[in-house]
């Protein structure tokens, strides 16, 4: 999707300087990934180590003509043709653009977070539903403030379904991430030792991502899991849950059996009293626990059992370098 600087700047509150005409279609933070200049909105964003203010020159001399700064260049002489957005804050102005952009969309929209598993899960319901939607996912283990709003702006006319990852590295980040995501669909993959040092508990931390959910209309989780169980029982998420168990035959989505091979792993499974199984070309603890995952979504997106069970079986792996560590 593309759109002008006029709508850009009343999206984001800016003040403008400079009033040339312009189209956007890409968000660049980054200067060394940059493609296509002439439709690119460059973001000087200010972090501990960095300061992308700096870049702005050079920038300008590879054909970008348009920026998001918190402080404007000294002489604006040098800069012919160009605009620039001022805001008090780059990385709020990225985020509160991509919270609009994702507000043009009412499509399914999978809001995944935990401590292991984020890309594994996205990927792989890639692979699952890919067949029957036109999806927009991060990219990589695009998780992060920064990558979060950069992945929502992939989203385009053409998406049927949004499936994006949100880490965490301390209290009170999620609340952005959610703005930006706005799940329909939330899956909490688990709750591990990543980022502890940031808090107090494994609660607090469970507590934080589950923040992520706010207005979903189904939350996807490990029922037999007591800590999430706990924290998702505190909170005020009104969502419907569908908490998959291996140990209680009560619950929405009962996992009768595993049953390890060589090679593969067979699960049988019922929903709502109907008995089924699939088998997965993995034997590893963690990829049986985010094919369940998987397995809820697929199940609440409607796809039969005989799809379920054929595209399980073509599961591929992914890449270690792929899974950054998150919180």
């Amino acid at each position: 999707m593309t759109y002008s600087i006029d709508d850009i700047t009343s999206m984001t509150g800016a003040a403008r300087h400079g009033f040339c005409p312009a189209t956007i279609s890409w968000l660049l933070t980054d200067s060394r990934s940059l493609f296509f200049p002439a439709e690119t909105l460059f973001f000087a964003l200010v972090t501990s180590r960095n300061d992308g203010h700096r870049y702005i020159r050079n920038l300008y001399n590879l054909g970008v003509r348009n920026f998001v700064v918190s402080r404007l260049p000294s002489r604006m002489d040098d800069y012919l043709e160009s605009n620039f957005l001022l805001v008090s804050d780059t990385l709020a102005a990225l985020q509160l653009l991509a919270a609009e952009h994702r507000e043009k969309f009412n499509i399914p929209v999978v809001g995944v977070t935990g401590s292991n598993g984020k890309t594994i899960i996205k990927e792989w319901l890639y692979q699952l539903l890919e067949p029957d939607y036109l999806i927009t996912r991060s990219p990589r283990s695009y998780n992060s403030q920064i990558g979060v709003p950069l992945s929502i702006w992939l989203m385009n006319e053409q998406t049927e379904l949004g499936i994006f990852e949100a880490g965490i590295s301390k209290k009170d980040e999620m609340r952005n991430l959610w703005k930006v995501i706005k799940p329909t669909i939330g899956i909490l993959s688990n709750i591990g030792f990543a980022h502890q040092e940031n808090f107090q508990s494994l609660q607090e931390k469970c507590i934080e991502k589950i923040k992520l959910f706010q207005g979903c209309d189904v939350i996807i989780y490990d029922g037999d899991n007591d800590l999430i169980q706990n924290c998702v029982n505190r909170s005020v998420i009104t969502a419907r849950e569908i908490a998959w168990s291996r140990k209680n035959q009560e619950k929405l989505l009962y996992i009768s059996s595993i049953i390890k091979g060589d090679e593969s792993t067979e699960i049988h499974y019922r929903y709502i009293g109907l008995e089924n199984v699939f088998t997965i070309p993995f034997i590893d603890d963690a990829s049986i626990e985010n094919a369940l995952h998987c397995l809820a979504v697929c199940i609440y997106m409607m796809l039969s059992p005989e799809k379920i069970s054929e595209r399980m079986a073509k599961l591929e792996p992914l890449a270690m370098r792929l899974e950054v560590k998150e919180g």
